[in-house]
């Protein structure tokens, strides 16, 4: 294991993009934070706990309260998984490319 946190953003594993794409179990996983854990610039030390500034944004708006009120806030320490997704090839006019859909297993009972 790196010497990484995992990003702490709430929806970061929700995200289906190609990093995030485990193919081999048709899962999106989070990422880790953008830095390791020994680096020593303090203007950025945020960038140790989140993947982007987005995550970082979702974050601080579904813990802002929290922090005001000085409640504590559970850090995750495991990498977090949607399942059920698969890569799927598109042909168009400009070439092929792939995608990541949502596969709904569920089947209906009447």
């Amino acid at each position: 294991m790196p010497n990484k946190h995992f990003c702490q953003g709430p929806q970061c594993h929700e995200r289906p993009t190609q990093d995030r794409f485990l193919k081999s179990r048709g899962v999106i996983r989070g990422r880790y934070a953008l830095w390791s854990l020994d680096t020593s610039n303090e203007y950025h030390s945020r960038c140790k706990y989140f993947c982007s500034t987005g995550c970082e944004s979702e974050w601080l708006n579904d813990n802002m309260e929290n922090i005001e009120q000085g409640r504590p806030i559970e850090f995750i320490r495991h990498r977090r998984e949607t399942g059920g997704y698969k890569k799927v090839l598109r042909d168009n006019n400009w070439g092929s490319s792939y995608y990541i859909e949502r596969v709904d297993n569920r089947t209906e009972i009447d």
